[in-house]
């Protein structure tokens, strides 16, 4: 029995074997073992839920091996990627094309393959999450078949794959539609929570990645905009850009924070139009009941997509 344990430490697990694949026949083998001796198989990335999605007493799979961009097809602005790619890894990358992804998380250490299969999503009213620009998948079904899906061939399975917590089968590629590479400017400041809210509105619609980080022990937050600029790189007032500060850089630098402290969250999606009242009734009850919690609650924006398990489906949502 080997022993795994997610990032933040709460999901352990002890899987029969850990199985690290580099090929797709590999991964085709590893099924094949499992079908045979009636375990499950779950791929673990970078174990960056915190929910027990990759927990298995079966065979998990370490797909790291099979990383970096298969191929670009530059002149449709995409590229096929391996799936057990860091994201962190894939900007400089796709940089070297003259190609971009839209939009990040606020952390970019996952998985593509486990960033897509969870919706995970950045921020800004116009951005869909990240699965909403896969445009094709490679996948292995629990009968050792490969398929390729592609939105052009059939759309309405892309849509059920793209969010499917594994359950649809194992990605080893993703086609990824990109945007030409851009600078972002970011802008960060501290300011009372109740001034947020009230310019809350024109804060989201005048900006294209908007959020805040309200901190429960205090009356302020920390509003934070990034907006697209072709202004040259500057660095930032100090190495992790202080509040108040002001820095430019190209967008995989700029989109993902640094989160080096282990921490164990919760996330709602909601109607945006509810994402106001909602943050006001998570206040009031931090307050009243967990007043020694002091971990930030973050307010993010997202656009609707069709994909059948997102959390934003067929919806302009908050979180």
């Amino acid at each position: 029995m080997a022993e795994w344990s997610n990032w933040a430490g709460n999901v352990t697990a002890s899987p029969a074997r850990i199985a690290t694949p580099e090929t797709e026949a590999a991964i085709v083998q590893c099924v094949a073992d499992a079908r045979e001796h009636d375990l499950t198989v779950r791929v673990t990335g970078t174990g960056h839920s915190f929910m027990p999605v990759a927990a298995t007493d079966g065979i998990a799979i370490d797909a790291s091996g099979l990383s970096g961009v298969a191929r670009f097809e530059t002149a449709a602005s995409r590229a096929w990627i391996r799936a057990g790619s860091k994201l962190t890894t894939l900007g400089p990358a796709l940089a070297a094309e003259g190609l971009a992804m839209e939009n990040l998380g606020d952390i970019d250490v996952q998985a593509l393959g486990g960033a897509i299969a969870t919706g995970t999503h950045g921020t800004g009213p116009t951005l869909p999450n990240l699965s909403a620009r896969v445009s094709g998948l490679r996948l292995i079904g629990a009968d050792g078949e490969l398929r390729v899906l592609r939105a052009e061939d059939d759309p309405e399975a892309l849509e059920a794959a793209r969010v499917s917590l594994g359950v649809l089968g194992i990605v080893t590629a993703v086609r990824l539609d990109l945007v030409p590479t851009y600078r972002l400017r970011e802008r960060i400041e501290r300011i009372p929570v109740d001034e947020i809210l009230e310019s809350l509105a024109e804060r989201i619609g005048a900006t294209r990645h908007f959020e805040f980080f309200w901190y429960p022990q205090a009356r302020r937050a920390e509003a934070k905009a990034l907006d697209p600029t072709d202004a040259p790189a500057t660095a930032p007032q100090d190495e992790k850009g202080a509040p108040g500060g002001d820095r430019i850089g190209p967008s995989y630098e700029i989109l993902p924070s640094e989160r080096t402290q282990r921490f164990v969250e919760m996330e709602y999606a909601l109607p945006a139009a509810a994402g106001p009242d909602c943050f006001r009734a998570v206040r009031e009850r931090l307050r009243s009941r967990h007043p020694e919690v002091a971990w930030p609650v973050e307010y993010r924006t997202l656009r609707a997509d069709d994909a059948w398990l997102s959390p934003a489906h067929g919806r302009d949502t908050v979180t």
